[in-house]
């Protein structure tokens, strides 16, 4: 397929998977589960800042793309795990050089918004 033609109906463009996994708390709720299956209340804890609404919202959307797996456990009460799908875990890397790199110079990006702003 060369870049003038239509995808077709049912495949995502490369804009809208880059969306996907662009998203703020899809990038840190994949970055947990790079360190293997979580339950929700896990990673409620483990990102500061999320609402409970948003998880819910970031893992339907990630689990409707294909990156997440949901598996619900027979018992009661019922646990549920999350866990990344092979191909999501091809992310594991990137993401955490991303973070690695952002935590690296987090101070440089703060000085240059204070001195842009001044």
């Amino acid at each position: 397929m060369d870049n003038t033609e239509t995808p077709p109906a049912d495949m995502c463009s490369l804009r809208e998977v880059l969306d996907l996994v662009g998203d703020k708390w899809a990038i840190r709720v994949l970055v947990q589960l790079g360190n293997g299956p979580r339950r929700f209340s896990e990673l409620e804890r483990a990102l500061a800042g999320v609402s409970r609404r948003m998880l819910s919202l970031t893992l339907r959307g990630l689990e409707r793309n294909g990156l997440v797996t949901r598996k619900v456990y027979p018992e009661v009460p019922p646990r549920v795990e999350y866990t990344m799908t092979p191909h999501a875990a091809e992310l594991d890397e990137p993401l955490h050089a991303l973070s690695a790199w952002a935590a690296r110079h987090r101070e440089k990006v703060g000085a240059a918004r204070l001195a842009y702003d001044a």
